[in-house]
């Protein structure tokens, strides 16, 4: 069987899955966790090699992959299946996922800020010191969120009628259907196929990177548009399957909630780590990739704030990634940041692939 076909069949076994569960925020939250998975993991691996410029882009790369790509398909498929009707989602639920990548926004703006205006104190010191402050607050800021949303999960996440008014999810005949497997098997089968799907996406890594040199596409492109589309093949199934099935508010908790996840605990996490390894990676994203990620916060909580949606904000998103795909298709570091990775390539020349991509970002 070709690995493609594994991966899909292992994406879609992953949210039969969690379906069984029946739980819908919990099942959105562990939806984002181990879709997220793939990307921490090639992340870890990438800073212990140093290549710090590959982490952030990547991360970077899933938070717009999943609140543009995975939620515009969703919200395309879920409006072209429910035509007849305009499918509702919780507000709240939004609103607070909304808030929390405004928050990560402002996390990775002020270290951007703080460096092309030259304004830092200690010249080199300063963002660094910065960063790893605003990454321990936004890790300590999604702890709290985690309580929270486990917490309340009752009042806050209910589902939503159409009518706008809140149910509890119990009357509905979907949501009384028998499970096949027990919670903590299906756990267990969580944890399996989310290893192996990760095993799977090395092996489409590698081959991301031969393609590269071959076909002359610059790594900014494949970090931040191709690698995430293949680590966020689990999300774009499940959002989709969900929503087609009108369960908007699971197919939120697993775009929106992966991308809240990565920007407020995957990439503040990468920083600690880089912190332990003595790598200097910060929250300094490049003036570029700061932009978009601005904008794009921007442009899905003004598609969100009505509570409702259909095929055309779908679309919407949709076009809105083919921009951004555009113009990362074009974009290349600045020479200031590619001569500090050539100044760190004699460090890390014990990892081979290092310096293969520290090359590739001169294309």
């Amino acid at each position: 069987m070709p690995e493609s076909s594994k991966n899909d069949l292992l994406v879609l076994s992953i949210y039969d899955v969690i379906d069984a569960l029946k739980i819908r925020e919990v099942g959105g939250l562990l939806n984002a966790t181990f879709g997220n998975a793939t990307e921490l993991i090639i992340s870890m691996h990438a800073l212990k090699s140093g290549m710090l410029r590959v982490v952030q882009q990547s991360l970077l790369g899933s938070i717009l992959s999943n609140m543009l790509l995975v939620l515009g398909c969703a919200l395309l498929g879920g409006g072209i299946v429910h035509c007849k009707k305009e499918q509702v989602f919780n507000k709240s639920s939004a609103a607070m996922n909304s808030g929390l990548l405004l928050m990560a926004v402002m996390g990775l703006l002020f270290p951007a800020v703080l460096h092309f205006t030259h304004t830092e104190m200690h010249f080199g010191k300063s963002e660094l010191v910065l960063s790893r402050f605003s990454s321990c607050v936004m890790l300590v800021a999604y702890g709290a969120y985690i309580i929270f949303q486990l917490t309340n999960q009752k009042n806050l996440y209910s589902p939503i009628s159409e009518e706008g008014t809140q149910t509890e999810g119990e009357g509905g005949s979907a949501d009384n259907e028998e499970p096949d497997i027990s919670k903590w098997e299906s756990i267990m089968w969580l944890f399996i196929l989310t290893s192996l799907i990760s095993i799977l996406s090395e092996y489409l890594v590698n081959a991301i990177e031969g393609a590269s040199v071959a076909m002359n596409i610059p790594i900014s492109f494949i970090s931040v548009i191709l690698l995430p589309i293949v680590g966020n093949a689990a999300e774009h199934a499940g959002a989709i399957m969900f929503a087609m099935k009108d369960k908007l508010d699971i197919s939120l908790g697993v775009a929106i909630g992966s991308s809240t996840q990565i920007a407020m605990f995957g990439i503040p996490f990468s920083v600690v780590v880089g912190w332990i390894m003595g790598r200097p990676m910060d929250l300094n994203f490049q003036l570029f990739e700061t932009a978009t990620l601005v904008m794009t916060v921007l442009v899905v909580a003004f598609m969100l704030q009505e509570g409702t949606s259909n095929y055309f904000k779908g679309l919407m998103l949709l076009l809105c990634y083919l921009i951004v795909a555009a113009g990362f298709f074009v974009h290349i570091d600045p020479e200031s940041v590619r001569k500090s990775l050539n100044i760190h390539l004699s460090s890390n020349l014990q990892y081979p692939g290092v310096v293969y991509l520290c090359a590739s970002t001169q294309l």
